[in-house]
């Protein structure tokens, strides 16, 4: 009897990042390749079971609109009794972003770096685990926003994923932070690195379709607002972050292909965030964006405008 499943599919190289994050929301380890003569990379996925084929489907038909390539045909079939996913992931080392220390069960030996700040995610999980450009430009410029003493009362961490930006906005100012996700997988798993890595008094992982849950709108206006998700819903998101987000407030944005930023700066652009940083790393863009003091706000849970300096 089998007790794993194997996924193969060729993916064009500079969409290989996009289908990575939408691959991510399986419990399964991703194996990539080098990339061939017609700059296809061979991509490998090892899951504990078989996955449900119309959320397959789903994922890679948006990860390939998002990237702009055609949806990749995929090859399936059940592997022999071995933990494949185990296997994968004893070998990836913690990841160090900052004074951040992201580390699996495999390393909770190790030394830490002195001064670190560590976090427990194993990489399995859901999205959100250090070791993506995406997630690793928001840790920097998280950390690089507590440098300056910039007063957080509270935030919002949208499409939380595992939690990882959440929990390190908990860590550093020590106020209230919402993480919410569409996923109920990742609002479980979020919860539970709450519990793991010591931050649940100050994280509430919650489940929301964008800015909807009363909760959240409830809670705003938000002074960070963290959103590491993709182009085209952090697009869409626009005019919904702008009126979640205090005036004075800081949104950083990522999951940003380099060539989409400009199309995600427009837009907020146009909603009156004012661009403070652009970070690169490599394929993939971290922006920081401010809401001017002073503007006049319309909550997004309804009522009287109002204006807070």
């Amino acid at each position: 009897m089998s007790s794993g499943h194997h996924l193969h599919l060729d993916v064009p190289q500079s969409a290989l990042a996009t289908f990575e994050a939408a691959l991510q929301g399986f419990d399964a380890a991703i194996v990539t390749g080098e990339a061939n003569a017609e700059g296809q990379i061979p991509v490998d996925v090892y899951l504990a079971t078989a996955p449900d084929p119309d959320d397959l489907d789903t994922r890679l038909a948006t990860a390939a609109m998002a990237a702009g390539v055609p949806q990749p045909a995929v090859e399936s079939q059940p592997l022999p009794d071995v933990d494949w996913v185990q296997q994968a992931y004893e070998g990836l080392p913690p990841i160090h972003a900052g004074r951040f220390w992201v580390y699996g069960e495999h390393d909770r030996d190790k030394p830490r770096p002195a001064g670190s700040i560590a976090f427990h995610i194993e990489a399995n999980q859901a999205f959100g685990t250090g070791r993506h450009e995406t997630t690793l430009g928001c840790l920097l410029e998280i950390e690089r926003l507590a440098k300056t003493g910039f007063p957080m009362r509270r935030a919002l961490d949208m499409g939380a994923g595992s939690g990882l930006l959440a929990f390190a906005v908990a860590r550093l100012w020590r106020r209230p932070v919402i993480a919410a996700d569409n996923d109920p997988n990742s609002v479980r798993i979020c919860a539970e690195n709450a519990q793991i890595n010591g931050v649940a008094p100050w994280v509430t992982s919650l489940m929301s379709d964008g800015y909807a849950d009363l909760r959240l709108q409830a809670n705003a206006p938000y002074d960070l607002i963290c959103a590491n998700i993709l182009a085209e819903p952090l697009t869409q998101m626009a005019r919904d972050l702008d009126k979640a987000l205090a005036p004075g407030g800081i949104a950083i944005l990522s999951g940003l292909l380099n060539h989409q930023a400009r199309k995600v700066l427009l837009r907020h652009r146009a909603q009156g965030l004012v661009l403070l940083r652009r970070r690169r790393i490599g394929d993939w863009t971290t922006l920081v964006l401010r809401q001017p003091a002073g503007r006049v706000m319309s909550p997004p849970h309804g009522g009287p405008s109002l204006t807070q300096g």
